[in-house]
Formats: C-alpha cells, structure tokens, sequence
C-alpha cells in the first residue's frame, strides 16, 4: 500500500459576485450571489514511503489547495486521501504527528522565544524520546549549521537563519511525510543548498517521503525524482523527472565562442530551425530541436558567418520546459 493514496479529489470554492459600489454592497448583503470555482479537479496519484515528489504548476494551479487537503486543513468537496492509512480532515491530530510541513514564510517558532525554546516546546508536542530529540538536535545544528542561532529570538533572525530553523523543526519529530510549500522563497544561494542538500540527507538516512512545491524550479532539479505537474487543478504530467525531460525536453542549448564573424544569424538567413537567444561578436547562443537537427547541422550552419573557437552544449532546463508548456508550444502526446 502506497504511504500516500489520493484518489477522484476534488476541491470547490463558492465566490461572492457583487457589483461594484455601494448599491452592489447592498443589493449582495440581501440577496448575495456567489459562482463556483473549481481549484482541484479530480486528480489521483499514490506516493510511496521515501519518495522525493516536485508537485509544480503556475499561480492557481492547485498545488497549495491540495497541500492543504493532505495535511487536514481543507476538507475535500469530493474525492478520497489517504496518508498512512489516515484521513488527513477527519484524524487531525493523528495525522499531525506524522507529518511536517513548511509553508512559505509562515513561522511555526515561537517569535519572542530563542530558538532552542520553540525546539523544546515542539519536544513537548510531538512526545520526542530524550535521546531521540538530542541527537537529532545535533545532527540538524550541524548540517544547518544552527550553533550560533539557538539562543537568538526568533524576531531577530534573518531570513535565510529562520528558514534554516524552520526547516529543523519541521523533521525534528522524524515525520513520515514533510510537506515543503516554497521553503526557499527569498533565501540566497548557498543558504538554498544547504536546504537542498539537508532534505536529500535526511531522505537517504531516515527514508522521510518528501512532497516539494516551488518556483524555483532548481529545488525540483536538485532535490526530487518524480515530478507531478497541475494546471488549472488537473494533472497533465506525474512521472519520473528524466522522462519528463525526455517526453517535453525536445530542445537543446548550444553556446559557442566565435571570431571573425561576417555577418549577423538573421531571420533572413537562418534557414535552419532554430533560434538564435544571444548573439555578437563573441558569442552565440541557439536553441534548437534535437528531433530535427543534430549538434553536426548546428555547427555547418553557423560556420557559415564565423570561425568557431569552442562550444558548449547543455540540455535544457526544467525553467525553459515549463514556460515553453504554459505558453502552449508543447503538446502532451
């Protein structure tokens, strides 16, 4: 039995219409008219005990709505979860104590306490073992590396220390299941890695199933193996990332260093398909279709207008992917 089991889900709002105004204001304080919205439509996935899962999509796709529904705070209108045998809505508390979930900048410390106050406190909550909660409180400070923020209040981190903090007592009770909505929005760059390469170390150590939601679509690159994708509440992709890279990945990214060149890659005269992202004196940059054309064809045709001195080729990335899906240039076969 999959550790996670959705199935049929369905989640609708009823939205108030009125008319703008002060007689709008009135007529819909008597006679209110509402118009429903469906956030999440009748999607099904099961997840398994250890699994890395992005569950990506736009702004108002359905990734939060359903985040909210596996945690118990939403109740579906429709449709069936399981996580670890439990209905998320109906056994809160039960379901509580074996998750963890991060969402975006919403603190779950205590703002006027040191940090190692609030880890004491959700010591408490979750009944954590002694020895259990001391060595994980060890191995968390070392990894984040939380040894000088532990007797700081939480209002005077910054915001890359208090992601830090939150992420640790989001697994400091061992959770079977962390849900992780956009927990590196903000943060800079090494502060992102650290995060990555904790939630990766601590799925490897204690199989911990990870559910990821993100914009920053190198958190997906980095962390999961399966990506499930939702637009407009339905899931148009779930599968492993290699294969989605390979089902909408058609095209490829080749930079070269040139000189001498003779003349510009015009619509004109590139009558090749592909497309020319940056060019001048120095460098090419051309996206094309590996379908179509190989890194041979590229080559022969833009020697045509210069000498070139090196390349470089790199697939393209899961950012280039989905906006190229969002924008309606790839099909779902």
């Amino acid at each position: 039995m999959a550790l996670i089991e959705v199935k049929n889900l369905v989640k609708k709002y009823k939205i108030s219409e009125k008319e703008h105004g002060i007689l709008g204001y009135v007529k819909h304080l008597f006679c209110p008219k509402y118009k429903e919205q469906t956030a999440v439509n009748n999607i099904s996935f099961n997840i398994e005990e250890g699994e890395l899962v992005g569950y990506i999509g736009e702004n108002g796709a359905g990734k939060s709505t359903t985040i909210k529904m596996l945690t118990g705070l939403l109740t579906p209108t429709s449709g069936e979860i399981l996580v670890n045998g439990i209905i998320p809505n109906e056994k809160r508390i039960q379901n509580n104590k074996q998750i963890g979930a991060v969402f975006g900048q919403k603190t779950q410390l205590w703002w006027d306490l040191p940090v190692i106050e609030s880890f004491r406190l959700i010591k408490k909550m979750y009944e954590i073992p002694d020895g259990e909660y001391r060595k994980n409180l060890k191995k968390f400070t070392e990894i984040l590396d939380l040894e000088d923020l532990l007797e700081k209040q939480v209002k005077n981190l910054s915001l890359g220390q208090k992601m830090r903090c939150e992420i640790a007592a989001t697994f400091l009770h061992n959770p079977k299941v962390v849900y992780l909505d956009e927990p590196t929005i903000g943060l800079d760059i090494l502060v992102k890695e650290n995060i990555r390469k904790f939630i990766k170390d601590i799925n490897k150590e204690k199989n911990t199933t990870v559910i990821l939601t993100t914009h920053d679509l190198k958190d997906i690159e980095e962390v999961c193996d399966r990506i499930i994708l939702i637009d407009k509440g339905t899931i148009i992709f779930d599968g492993e990332k290699e294969r989605f890279k390979n089902q909408y990945g058609k095209h490829i990214i080749a930079e070269f260093i040139v000189q001498n060149k003779n003349s510009n890659i015009t619509v004109e005269t590139n009558e090749e398909e592909f497309e020319v992202l940056e060019e001048n004196e120095k460098n090419i940059k051309i996206k094309f279709n590996h379908d179509k054309l190989t890194v041979m064809d590229i080559v022969k045709s833009i020697s045509n207008y210069c000498e070139i001195l090196d390349m470089h080729i790199q697939e393209e990335g899961l950012e280039e992917i989905l906006k190229e899906i969002y924008r309606g240039e790839v099909i779902n076969d």
